[in-house]
């Protein structure tokens, strides 16, 4: 027998974890709609005005809230609840002045970063192809399923390019290089920051980027998990202790020594 259309339901049990939803609160989680996310890759605004800034106590509040054109994705107003935002979208919100910035924690956790006006004005999108389109015309797509003609020359598949949200233009640019601060998206080591050592290439396999963070530990993980964030610096605002993941041990001490 085969399909009859497109799944309108997600089990609780069965949702992703970074979303956090505890197993006692009923049996449905909100599914998200198709938009720039895959399903595992992205948080709904439900989620968002609900569970994490609290703005709402029940899904039909955050219609409201929305129907009410209060709330922005990237600067457009979003009035759907189950609209898929993902790593790196800037979400507004008018009537409290508030940004925040959806990111990974060194958990791989959804993270809300509070970030001011100039760094809400702009977000980082990951090039993930690069090809000539109908007439000649030359173009990126972007992780966030945007497309951007006439782009620079020099940007390749891999690198990231600063977005600015008002104008719809690609003001720079940070290529995947050696030296290029990065942030993991998937993996075990989702979260996690540090500078590229070497890039390795495999051809009919999995190309592989060895990572040194700011505590001096060196990691691996496939070239299509890391991010890049800045050159020197972080272009974005980071969440607690900058993307610098500590084992079991170094957590336990920590919250001892918060007791003292």
């Amino acid at each position: 027998m085969g399909r009859r259309g497109d799944k309108k339901h997600l089990k609780r049990l069965a949702a992703p974890k970074p979303w956090m939803l505890d197993k006692l609160s009923g049996v449905w989680a909100p599914r998200p709609s198709q938009g720039p996310h895959k399903l595992r890759e992205c948080l709904p605004l439900t989620l968002i005005l609900r569970n994490r800034l609290k703005y709402a106590l029940t899904g039909a509040e955050v219609q409201k809230i929305l129907m009410n054109r209060l709330v922005r994705v990237d600067g457009k107003v979003r009035k759907n609840p189950k609209y898929p935002t993902g790593f790196m979208d800037v979400i507004s919100i008018n009537k409290t002045g508030e940004d925040f910035r959806v990111i990974y924690d060194v958990k791989g956790r959804f993270k809300l970063i509070r970030v001011n006006k100039t760094e809400a004005g702009f977000k980082l999108c990951k090039v993930t192809r690069s090809a000539i389109g109908r007439g000649g015309i030359p173009y990126i797509a972007t992780h966030d399923a945007r497309t951007i003609r006439f782009p620079d020359p020099a940007i390749k598949v891999g690198d990231t390019v600063k977005f600015d949200i008002a104008t719809g233009q690609v003001t720079d640019f940070v290529p995947m290089e050696q030296g290029a601060l990065v942030m993991i998206t998937k993996g075990r080591n989702t979260g996690r920051v540090g500078t590229v050592r070497r890039l390795e290439k495999h051809p009919g396999s999995y190309n592989i980027c060895h990572i040194i963070d700011a505590t001096g530990h060196v990691f691996a993980t496939r070239l299509a998990n890391a991010f890049v964030i800045g050159r020197d610096e972080s272009m974005i605002s980071l969440p607690k202790g900058d993307g610098v993941k500590m084992s079991i041990i170094e957590e336990s001490q920590l919250r001892l020594r918060r007791r003292r």
